[in-house]
């Protein structure tokens, strides 16, 4: 992106995006592609956001930890012997070595290096030969932190020590799957994959509308029509928005049989059971919802055309005791990694087909009403950083 793209004509453009889904158009193809922009978007859109790391069942005991990463931090995330989770930067304040990788069980943290070693809490506990070196403080060092809240049962992490608490911005959201109880769900442990594609792109798919009733036609996907989409009101203040589906029957599920064949979430209402509702947590976090189980998928962008994203599985308290419950959890994943392999399709020749000189700002149907609450969201933070920016008081890192 030309170094004076980032200008007030560019982001009075952007404009055309927001507002009535019927009158909008689509964010210009570089924001998807970009460096420069992504740049921006990291202040504008995760600098300063509640993201989703994980659950708490990641951490269940004094000293578990997992670590993971999101726009180039690495990150690790523990319970401490006192039962409270932390979260904090990974990176020993010595020469830059991580300090943990992968997951497991711990006392602390020994830096491979140089031995260096930290709390589960993140301060430095001991320093080897430092002896010698001037005005040298371990008690003045430590593991840089991050804000944590729980939400639902998953984990939140923000870089700004002053941002606003995440639950009360996820009042509407909280609500309208307050029947789940996902607090109390069972996880089963998450997946790990890396896509080439813009981060926007993953989330605008799981959640579009339009495209169910083509991409997916058949029988693994028809009890789910895209006609009966309905997108409840969120304020670009909010910190999610929702999205819901009705099926043709109550308890449908993505199996050849069409319906749940897991235990139903006990406390679900005649309204839940009949249809699916999906929940986003913009930027990271994205919950798509049946009677019987939910998919979770945590978005963690790397570069303006790549990112990871952790695939989770919540199911009803006890369902896991079944003895038969591993080969009715495949009959559903054997058909969700149908569909699944359709979006990823999907998404790779979309982040392609952005990269043309061809391509253009579109319109959109009433049926992606999702896309609208996402670019509302986008550009009330978009405008907040391009005038802090302007102001002095934000710089792009």
């Amino acid at each position: 992106m030309p170094n004076n793209l980032l200008t007030d004509a560019f982001f009075a453009d952007l404009e055309s995006s927001d507002g009535d889904i019927l009158n909008a158009e689509t964010l210009p193809p570089l924001c998807y592609t970009d460096a420069e922009f992504f740049k921006f978007e990291q202040e504008a859109a995760f600098n300063h956001e509640w993201l989703c790391v994980g659950r708490e069942a990641q951490v269940k005991q004094p000293g578990d930890y997992f670590t993971t990463r999101i726009v180039g931090e690495p990150i690790v995330v523990t319970r401490d012997r006192a039962g409270e989770i932390h979260a904090m930067s990974s990176v020993c304040q010595h020469r830059g070595m991580l300090v943990a990788e992968g997951a497991g069980n711990t006392r602390g943290f020994v830096c491979p290096y140089h031995h260096w070693v930290y709390s589960l809490t993140g301060e430095l506990v001991n320093a080897p030969a430092m002896d010698r070196t001037c005005g040298f403080d371990k008690r003045a060092i430590r593991l840089a932190p991050f804000n944590v809240e729980i939400w639902q049962g998953f984990i939140f992490i923000n870089f700004d020590s002053d941002a606003a608490p995440l639950a009360p911005r996820l009042a509407a959201v909280s609500s309208a799957i307050a029947n789940y109880r996902i607090a109390e769900a069972e996880t089963l442990s998450p997946m790990t994959g890396r896509f080439p594609w813009n981060w926007k792109v993953m989330f605008e798919n799981n959640n579009d509308g339009y495209h169910a009733s083509k991409l997916h036609r058949g029988p693994l996907h028809d009890f789910v029509p895209s006609e009966r989409a309905v997108f409840p009101d969120a304020d670009p203040t909010d910190a999610g928005f929702l999205r819901f589906n009705g099926t043709l029957h109550p308890d449908a599920s993505f199996n050849p049989t069409q319906r749940a064949v897991l235990p139903v979430f006990p406390h679900l209402t005649e309204e839940d059971r009949g249809r699916m509702t999906f929940a986003n947590i913009p930027p990271t976090l994205s919950l798509v919802m049946t009677s019987d189980l939910v998919i979770y998928l945590i978005l963690r962008p790397l570069t303006v055309d790549s990112m990871e994203q952790d695939t989770g599985i919540l199911v009803a308290p006890g369902a896991p005791q079944d003895p038969a419950f591993e080969h009715r959890l495949e009959m559903i994943m054997t058909s969700a990694k149908k569909i699944i392999a359709q979006d990823m399709h999907v998404d790779e020749r979309v982040q392609e087909g952005l990269r043309s000189r061809y391509a253009v700002r579109g319109r959109y149907s009433w049926q992606e009403g999702a896309q609208g609450q996402l670019n509302r969201w986008l550009l009330l933070r978009y405008r907040r950083a391009w005038n802090a920016i302007k102001e002095g008081t934000a710089r792009l890192h």
